[in-house]
């Protein structure tokens, strides 16, 4: 394979038009196919590089050939079958891999495993190239636990041998095996297919009208994790009939209400790594280097996994273009609240999470103005658009911005912003505002210390007997990464089962089956508002510090109406929690901690 030319280069742009149409969910075809062809271009330009600075450390082959001949063979490949070298540049796990072992050889570390096997990483692109290609070759590449993975191909397998090895790969007449001392597997003619001693990779497609899905299920590439290479954990076959009808679901569902959308994820979401079900969670995650590609666990129905295939395909949207254009300067301080994760985020986490949010707002909004499962996808919408639009507004004035930055934000506002005043059922607009406020006040009093002077100050007044607490009340200290204590987000669990339609798993008790509710959080969510006082009355009684307990407490007190522990609890709750804490080594016994919060909301507004 060339190396990249060294005069006259050509540079990869995205006009400016095509950076605002991407930014207000306006993207075509050819947006995201300039973005994947920018993506391979950039993966060559790695390789090459991570190859030609691999020779020059010492022993960088461990058992396998010299590096030179991966890239010979990466040519020959191309010269037969362009195409089949372009899908090697293209598989996301090429990008994680060439990221991952980069670090690797700057910082002279072996990572998970010897350097040689990551570096012999491209004996195996090159080989997978060039049975794609059709040629006759032979070459060598790793073997970790026993697995050989062919990548975007299969894995050759080898049980009971070494941690780190190697085998052969042959080709010939179009015929391919992989072969160690001892076992040859032979590769079949369709290489997504099982056999004896072949995993293949696992495909799903869905067509719905005129769009077609694919979608690789790849639970085998050594590089599909998003840190650091992980062992094949090989989807059981029922698994694969359960995603194919949610990918199938979803599938329907985006076509029908954002057929925009529907149209251009197929050139960019290429390949799902599957992760088992985890009861009211969809956890998903996906790397910039890994363009094309997300971790996602299964769902529990195609609305849910619709809003998670917009969500990743956004973020890998905005890391292609990230690839392209600076919108931020480097700030890793974590420093930003978002509703969507429960410690503080970097700019760039926040940036990245805005745009995965827009276009799950943009999903529910659809649902919610189609009449789908009304309750549910009302709430959703009042939900995410709020909480989107509210660190869309802090970033936009973010200092790290660059001008392209400031541009790309204003155009998410520029359609997000009026979604803030379109109608939904009064009922969602309130679960929504309940859910935002529980989770933001559960983030203070986790993550903001109030000044100790302050505290201190509040303390000695109430001892003093004022009536009135001091001013101010404001915390002015950065938040913290680490979590002064653990949070339940059970209360938001209860909302969301109230508004969907599924009949949720019960306990013992016969009540749902919400990890880490308590008896208050389900009073709670039923509207038994005295009750749920009652009930965290009780758990503070026993721990005045449990976050949870101290903003369902104020979540219960508001709802029956003004009250100013309520306003203390949900606005300013980490002073309530340091100023009692303070009380309880300086005047024990102390008086319960509403007492605290009735007091110090006297001055709070809310």
């Amino acid at each position: 394979m060339s190396p990249p030319a060294e005069t006259g280069p050509a540079f990869h742009r995205l006009p400016w038009r095509d950076f605002d149409a991407l930014a207000r969910l306006d993207g075509d075809e050819e947006m995201a196919r300039r973005l994947r062809r920018a993506e391979r271009s950039r993966r060559k330009l790695l390789i090459h590089a991570l190859l030609t600075e691999a020779t020059k450390t010492p022993d960088h082959s461990g058992p396998l050939p010299p590096l030179d001949s991966a890239w010979e063979l990466l040519g020959r490949a191309e010269a037969r079958e362009p195409r089949a070298v372009n899908r090697m540049l293209t598989n996301p796990y090429t990008g994680s891999w060439a990221g991952y072992t980069t670090r690797l050889l700057r910082n002279g570390i072996d990572g998970v495993g010897p350097l040689w096997m990551h570096l012999g990483q491209a004996h195996a692109i090159a080989a997978a190239a060039a049975i794609r290609a059709g040629l006759d070759f032979e070459t060598a590449i790793p073997v970790w636990l026993g697995n050989a993975m062919l990548p975007s191909l299969g894995m050759a397998r080898f049980p009971g041998i070494g941690t780190f090895s190697s085998a052969v790969v042959r080709g010939a007449a179009g015929r391919y095996s992989v072969s160690n001392a001892e076992t040859t597997v032979r590769i079949p003619d369709a290489p997504d297919s099982d056999a004896p001693g072949w995993w293949g990779i696992r495909r799903v497609r869905s067509q719905v009208g005129a769009h077609r899905f694919s979608l690789w299920l790849d639970d085998l590439d050594p590089y599909r994790g998003l840190y650091e290479p992980i062992p094949p954990d090989r989807l059981p076959g029922k698994d694969i009939a359960d995603w194919q009808r949610l990918i199938d679901e979803a599938c329907r569902l985006i076509d029908a209400h954002l057929p925009g959308l529907a149209r251009i994820m197929p050139v960019g979401l290429a390949a799902l790594v599957p992760k088992p079900h985890v009861l009211f969670r969809n956890p998903s995650a996906s790397t910039g280097e890994a363009f094309g590609s997300a971790v996602v666990a299964l769902p529990s129905d195609g609305a849910a996994l619709a809003d998670t295939l917009i969500h990743e395909f956004q973020h890998i949207v905005l890391g292609g273009l990230l690839h392209l254009v600076e919108l931020y300067e480097p700030d890793p301080r974590e420093r930003i609240y978002v509703a969507w994760r429960d410690d503080p985020r970097p700019l760039s986490g926040a940036v990245q999470g805005v745009y995965a949010f827009f276009g799950a707002t943009a999903f529910w909004r659809a649902l919610a103005n189609a009449g789908l499962t009304p309750r549910r996808s009302a709430f959703e919408y009042a939900y995410w658009r709020g909480q989107t639009w509210r660190t869309l507004q802090v970033l936009r004035t973010d200092s790290t911005l660059t001008a392209a930055g400031r541009r790309f934000l204003d155009g998410i506002a520029e359609r997000l912003g009026p979604w803030q005043d379109e109608a939904v059922p009064a009922e969602a607009r309130e679960l929504a505002d309940a859910a935002g406020l529980d989770h933001l006040a559960g983030w203070r009093v986790r993550h903001l210390r109030p000044s100790p002077t302050l505290v201190t100050a509040v303390a000695e007044a109430w001892l003093s007997g004022r009536s009135r607490p001091p001013a101010p009340h404001t915390t002015d200290l950065p938040p913290t990464p680490v979590p002064d204590g653990s949070w339940s987000p059970a209360r938001t669990d209860l909302i969301r089962l109230a508004v969907g339609d599924a009949a949720p798993l019960l306990d013992p008790a016969g009540r749902p089956a919400v990890p880490g509710a308590t008896t208050a959080d389900f009073a709670y969510a039923r509207g038994e508002f005295t009750e749920a006082i009652a009930g965290y009355r009780t758990e503070l009684a026993a721990d005045p510090d449990r976050p949870a307990s101290l903003v369902g407490l104020g979540l219960a007190l508001s709802a029956r109406g003004p009250d100013p522990a309520a306003r203390a609890l949900l606005h300013c709750p980490e002073l309530v929690r340091a100023v009692h804490r303070q009380l309880r080594t300086l005047a024990p016994p102390p008086p319960p901690v509403e007492r605290i919060a009735a007091w110090i909301g006297q001055l709070v507004s809310g």
